[in-house]
């Protein structure tokens, strides 16, 4: 008779799945085989979104916008009166570009950005939202409770900081800009751009001071 350890063939079983895309994952990648083996898209034409949204769209395009705005004082006019003609000047276009507004954190300001009836985003300049942005208790809590949620990122305010929540919708995306960290006087756009994170476009991050350490 074979013996039989369980918690050997539970570690077994662990340490296979752990290798394994979670299972929403593995549906794409299952369907994405499929439609290429019918011959109904092209694996080249997957492989150049996924690209796109990652390395050129993505959050890059507005970290783009934002370094532009803390050199150029016209410009973050501009982005901060029409956001949607801020970033035609750079030949952006997209879902939710549109119809964008932006908005600037300040020493008495902080902004922060949720889709309460579903996921809405602005992903013609911030690319693919994240997954907490989906779920429901990001999306309810942001709005009851935004210093909270706020503090789970990170990110603690003094009571003399005022929040103020903006609730996407189909018809109007929002993004922040968040504020420029010191010790970048004549930095170049795209030096300044890299300090730019996802998350301070959304408003769950806010002091990027240490993004200037990490890239001197």
């Amino acid at each position: 008779m074979v013996d039989h350890d369980s918690r050997a063939v539970r570690h077994i079983h662990d340490e296979l799945h752990s290798h394994l895309p979670a299972e929403p994952a593995l549906r794409v990648k299952a369907l994405e085989s499929l439609l290429i083996e019918k011959g109904l898209v092209d694996p080249r034409t997957v492989d150049a979104w996924v690209e796109g949204y990652s390395e050129e769209i993505g959050p890059k395009r507005g970290a783009r916008m934002v370094a532009r705005a803390w050199v150029d004082p016209a410009f973050r006019e501009l982005l901060l009166s029409d956001a949607a003609e801020a970033a035609a000047q750079f030949g952006f276009d997209g879902t939710g570009i549109s119809h964008l507004t932006a908005h600037e954190n300040t020493d008495d300001v902080h902004h922060l950005v949720v889709c309460t009836l579903c996921s809405c985003y602005p992903q013609g300049v911030l690319g693919i939202p994240p997954t907490w942005y989906k779920m429901a208790a990001y999306r309810a809590r942001a709005v009851r409770e935004p210093r909270g949620v706020l503090e789970e990122f990170g990110v603690r305010l003094s009571d003399e900081v005022e929040v103020q929540v903006w609730d996407s919708t189909a018809e109007l995306r929002h993004m922040v800009v968040p504020q420029r960290p010191a010790d970048t006087e004549g930095w170049s756009e795209e030096r300044l751009a890299k300090l730019v994170t996802r998350n301070s476009m959304i408003g769950t991050d806010r002091d990027l001071s240490r993004m200037v350490k990490e890239a001197t």
